[in-house]
């Protein structure tokens, strides 16, 4: 049986990693559930999947995890080993009791216990964009040097992989990543300008947390989806396309030598992907719907848009200046993203603080996560006093951004 660690449990990767666990209790079973502070739905979680350790970000959150524990007549010898904070995150992502770790936290909370279990050797289904974004070049090179497995679970990284066990690294010439286009794929480009948080946070196709949907909207989803396709199956960055695709049914194609191109397609459920990145190489039956191919249906791809939208041009720079630059560019578009939900900034004002902060902080290398997170931690100091110079007034509704897990 595969003990799986849970790095976000409550957010919508994991509660569908729970859905794959609860399906095939034959074959996984939970060792730790990791969450932020959404503490009524860990101890629901911890009700029905009994871990033997569940983790919280604040310490003043356990006492209300035993609570709600408490609620759910859970007491005594029934409770599991409780903790909290980023050295608990860490230890129970490399417990030698665990097979697996799914880290889908947001932001840069997922780094260090990432890495970590990169650094024990461990299988990662890896659902969290910062972890590349912000550290590639040293992840990539924990797993090399520590035989771990890194198995993407975002859509458009997993169908890559599945394509390109079609042939061998050196016979690819480009791997194409699609995008759905967001709420504006259609909408124009001055009316952006005053598009409010809730009509950012109505994405056509997925149900996803407050920041990835904003960043689909503003296509810097897409841009951090490069940067980690280039980590992943070592490309530049000017060996990935993105291309606009509505019906996001094909997540990903890769071009041979010979012209050949192989398309992944499946139904939009997250339920396959993570269950491939836990059975690889192995497939087996998933719990999602199939396409019916008897039906008719149409495809559309278009290329995107750079001026309208761009924060896909922007990342696709910072890889290119490589360093720091990745992490910059995170950071801010965290800060940015924060203050347009909270009616601080507009829509297009997003990219206008990435870019600046971008052109503040510069590019340098960092030589451990240590110094990663403290190049993240300027970076947000920076995007943050951009923002205040900007936002002299409210501009939007305020709707206030959670973190998943």
């Amino acid at each position: 049986m595969t003990r799986l660690t849970i790095l976000g449990s409550t957010g919508s990767i994991g509660a569908s990693t729970l859905d794959v666990v609860r399906q095939r209790r034959d074959r996984f079973g939970v060792y730790a559930l990791i969450a932020g502070r959404n503490v009524e739905s860990l101890a629901r979680q911890v009700a029905e999947f009994r871990p033997e350790v569940a983790v919280v970000a604040e310490a003043a959150d356990v006492d209300r995890l035993k609570t709600a524990l408490d609620g759910l007549g859970m007491n005594g010898s029934d409770r599991p080993e409780l903790a909290s904070g980023a050295a608990a995150y860490r230890a129970a992502a490399v417990s030698g009791e665990s097979d697996c770790l799914m880290s889908a936290i947001v932001g840069v909370a997922g780094l260090e216990a990432t890495y970590a279990a990169a650094c024990a050797g461990k299988r990662i289904g890896l659902a969290n964009k910062e972890t590349l974004v912000a550290a590639g070049e040293l992840v990539m090179k924990a797993v090399g040097e520590h035989g771990a497995e890194l198995i993407p679970v975002d859509s458009e990284h997993n169908g890559a992989h599945q394509c390109l066990r079609a042939g061998r690294r050196e016979e690819v010439t480009k791997l194409i990543l699609t995008a759905s286009g967001g709420p504006f794929r259609n909408t124009p480009r001055e009316a952006l300008k005053v598009v409010s948080p809730a009509e950012a946070l109505n994405h056509p196709t997925w149900k996803m947390g407050p920041r990835i949907t904003i960043d689909s909207a503003t296509l810097m989803n897409k841009g951090f989806e490069v940067i980690e396709a280039c980590w992943l199956f070592d490309f530049r960055a000017d060996e990935v396309d993105v291309v606009v695709h509505p019906q996001s049914t094909v997540h990903a194609m890769v071009e041979y030598n010979d012209g050949s191109v192989i398309a992944q397609v499946c139904a939009t459920d997250m339920r396959m992907p993570i269950q491939y990145a836990l059975t690889w190489p192995e497939r087996m039956d998933a719990p999602v719907p199939r396409l019916n191919w008897r039906e008719s249906r149409r495809w559309d791809f278009a290329s995107p848009d750079l001026v309208k939208f761009p924060l896909l041009r922007l990342a696709y720079e910072a890889q290119e200046t490589g360093g720091s630059a990745t992490c910059v560019l995170n950071a801010a578009d965290e800060v940015a993203v924060e203050a347009f939900l909270g009616g601080r900034l507009g829509f297009t004002g997003i990219a206008e603080v990435v870019e600046e902060t971008l052109a503040r902080a510069g590019a340098r290398a960092a030589a451990s996560i240590e110094d990663v997170l403290e190049l993240d931690r300027q970076a947000r100091r920076i995007a943050s006093g951009i923002v205040e110079e900007r936002s002299s007034a409210p501009v939007a509704v305020s709707v206030r951004a959670s973190e998943e897990g």
